[in-house]
This record gives C-alpha cells, sequence and structure tokens, in this order.
C-alpha cells in the first residue's frame, strides 16, 4: 500500500477541505466541489502508478473542464486572477478566493505547483500539442508574467475605483475575453518556441502566488544519490527544465516543478 500513499494523501487533503467548507460556510456545494476535484487529481496520480500512458491527461481534463465549463461557463464565476481580485475586493470569502487559497496560494506549501499539473485549464489545452519539452533554449523574459500579474489588478482595481456597475457581468466576461487571450497567446508561444509550457513559464500571472509557496513545498521530486548513473535523461524529459537530481531547495527551476512524474517515470536506475 505504500506506493499509493500520494494518491490517497491528495484525496485526504481535499476531502478535509471539502467537509471543513461544507461546514463553516454551510453549503454543500463546496462538499461536492473539492470532492470531485480531489477524486480528479487522485484518479490521475493513481494511474500513473499503475502505469497508464495518459494519467496526466485524465487529471486535467476532469478538473480542468469542470473548473472552465462548469464554474466558469456555466456558473459565472471567474475562476481567473480577475475573479480572485474581485472577490478579495468585495470582501466575499467564496469562489474565486476559496480557489486561490486552496489551490495557488497555501496548497502549494504541501503539493507545490501540482495544480499546473493535473488540473491548470490553460495547460490542459497547450499540453496536446507535441512539443513535451522545450526545443529551443529558455528566454530570458520571465518578466512578463509580472505585467499580467499587475495589469490584471489594476483592471479591477480601476472597475471598482470608477464605481462601474453590473461588474459582475463584467467579470464574466472578462473571464471569457481572458481565456481566449491566453489560449491565444499560449498556442503562439507553444508554436514559435517549440515548448508547451512556454505560456508557463513566461506569461501566466498566477506563478507569482506559486513561486515563493512552492519553495517550501512539501511534496516534490528528491533523488537518490547512490542510484543514479548521471545519464540526464531526467533532465531531458522535464517539460520546466527542472533539475531534479539537486537535492537543494535551490536547485535550477526548482518552483517550477508541477509534478507531472516524467523524470521518475523515465529514471532507469529508480534514482526518483
Amino acid at each position: 500500500m505504500k506506493k499509493y500513499f500520494l494518491p490517497l494523501f491528495m484525496l485526504a487533503i481535499f476531502e478535509t477541505v471539502a467537509i471543513t467548507l461544507w461546514l463553516t460556510q454551510n453549503n454543500i456545494f463546496y462538499l461536492f466541489n473539492f470532492s470531485y476535484i480531489g477524486i480528479s487529481i487522485s484518479l490521475g496520480v493513481f494511474l500513473f502508478i499503475k502505469k497508464y500512458k495518459y494519467a496526466r491527461r485524465v487529471a486535467q481534463l476532469l478538473a480542468g473542464l469542470y473548473m472552465l465549463v462548469y464554474l466558469g461557463c456555466i456558473s459565472d464565476e471567474n475562476m481567473q486572477i480577475e475573479g480572485f481580485w474581485y472577490y478579495l475586493f468585495t470582501g466575499v470569502f467564496e469562489a474565486a478566493t476559496i480557489h486561490y487559497a486552496v489551490a495557488k496560494i497555501f496548497g502549494p506549501l504541501l503539493f507545490g505547483r501540482g495544480w499546473c499539473g493535473y488540473a491548470c485549464w490553460t495547460a490542459m489545452v497547450l499540453d496536446f500539442f507535441p512539443y513535451k519539452v522545450s526545443e529551443t533554449p529558455r528566454k530570458k523574459i520571465g518578466w512578463i508574467r509580472y505585467c499580467t500579474f499587475a495589469a490584471s489588478l489594476i483592471f479591477v482595481s480601476a472597475l471598482f475605483l470608477a464605481h462601474v456597475g453590473n461588474i459582475e457581468k463584467i467579470m464574466f466576461w472578462a473571464f471569457i475575453i481572458g481565456n481566449v487571450v491566453y489560449y491565444a497567446v499560449g498556442i503562439i508561444l507553444a508554436l514559435a518556441f517549440k515548448d508547451n509550457r512556454a505560456f508557463c513559464k513566461y506569461i501566466c500571472p498566477i506563478t507569482i502566488f506559486l513561486k515563493p509557496m512552492s519553495y517550501f513545498s512539501l511534496l516534490r521530486i528528491t533523488c537518490d544519490k547512490s542510484k543514479c548513473i548521471s545519464c540526464g535523461k531526467c533532465k531531458n524529459v522535464c517539460p520546466m527544465e527542472v533539475d531534479v537530481t539537486d537535492n537543494s531547495r535551490k536547485r535550477k527551476n526548482g518552483t517550477e516543478c508541477i509534478l507531472c512524474f516524467e523524470c521518475v517515470k523515465n529514471c532507469p536506475g529508480d534514482a526518483l
């Protein structure tokens, strides 16, 4: 049973969140919402352990489509960063604020950037492209993510300062248009840089929350140096270019690990 610890651990985390929010917020929706997401992610990890080729894709589609289509398009909840600012400014602890607290602010202390690997609806689409590993050197344009982060904050702040009416409707369309723009930019970058994860590395504003918390992540890939044969396969298959052979928290691109386990799957010595 030891090898099933991770999916059980992930399921336990999400069930704890689901039950806690259900009881404290007196809303059974939270029980369904976080239970479903927890089951989807845990299923993906379980299928990986069972060596199913498309294990992570299953989790991405189950969780990503649920949040994009049901929560975003059908339930009119802006789950992008603009929705987070909106609910934060209105002082309402629900929807995007809870989502960000669990998945992107405090959650990464436990599971790092697992959200990016298993539930992000933007990466869900971009990972269909064939460039699983970057075919070009990393560009020094990561500063763009800070611009998109600031732009989202300024946009929502301006709506409140200008006392614009019907902000909820604006937030809905901001979600729709924002996703279209994200997909367009992500696809263009993937094709231009031959890298599915170029959007994640250079543009995504959510990484501003994820990177500092992921530094302290409890769940992380580590290397058993006694088994490592220095073949370099782990580095060659990592979509985020993380040096997983270095166990230091300061390792190269260490806060960008999405726990895809490609390195683990391809390690010939079972060192990871």
